[in-house]
């Protein structure tokens, strides 16, 4: 009930594109003629789609390996696996840090066992064929808590060796929408879930 829904890899892609031609359009003031991008999904559809939002572009074309037909496509798939590689390797824990206490962190007397995290950061490629990648998703599952922010909890390895190796979790509430759960009918609590009618939650007309 209170998951995020799951966002494809290609709208993530897409968005972060569109989101770089405006920056470079807007903040750093330069004009675009020609834009050629690496298809995601159906290339028509997607050139369509930066045609719509990018009209002031004489040229988009947007091709299947693109990569390999233009040398400026390359050129960006390299800097962008380059500036890929170095954040992951670079990787700053939202739970703690496995490394070396900063300058900064020694200034202020912070515990290098306080930043540790009990995980390896020997995360291979990210495929799951890869042996460090499927040793990483094993050794690092925790059964209550999952896998710290960095895991991706949409892809299918992480779901198989979640179902697989977690702790079972059976909601009290299940089978019962938020909607059902603020119906009001006589009586009042009359098919409600128990969290509803526990919480004495009744639904307002207006905010």
């Amino acid at each position: 009930m209170l998951s995020r829904p799951p966002t494809n890899l290609n709208v993530c892609a897409q968005q972060a594109t569109v989101g770089l031609i405006k920056l470079v359009m807007n903040k750093l003031q330069i004009t675009i003629s020609e834009l050629y991008v690496d298809a995601l999904g159906p290339p028509a559809a997607y050139q369509k789609y930066l045609k719509e939002c990018f009209p002031e572009i004489d040229k988009i074309s947007v091709e299947t390996k693109a990569d390999a037909k233009y040398k400026i496509v390359g050129a960006a798939s390299v800097a962008a696996k380059v500036t890929r590689d170095a954040w992951i390797d670079g990787w700053v824990w939202e739970e703690g840090r496995k490394g070396k206490v900063t300058g900064e962190e020694e200034a202020m007397e912070v515990d290098e066992e306080e930043l540790s995290v009990p995980w390896s950061n020997q995360f291979g490629s990210g495929y799951p064929s890869d042996p460090k990648t499927k040793a990483w998703v094993e050794s690092t599952l925790d059964p209550t808590f999952g896998y710290p922010s960095f895991s991706r909890f949409s892809w299918a390895t992480i779901k198989v060796q979640l179902d697989k190796s977690a702790h079972k979790v059976q909601w009290i509430d299940d089978g019962h929408t938020i909607a059902k759960a603020f119906e009001s009918i006589k009586p009042i609590d009359k098919g409600r879930c128990a969290v509803a009618k526990d919480l004495a939650m009744r639904s307002v007309g207006s905010l």
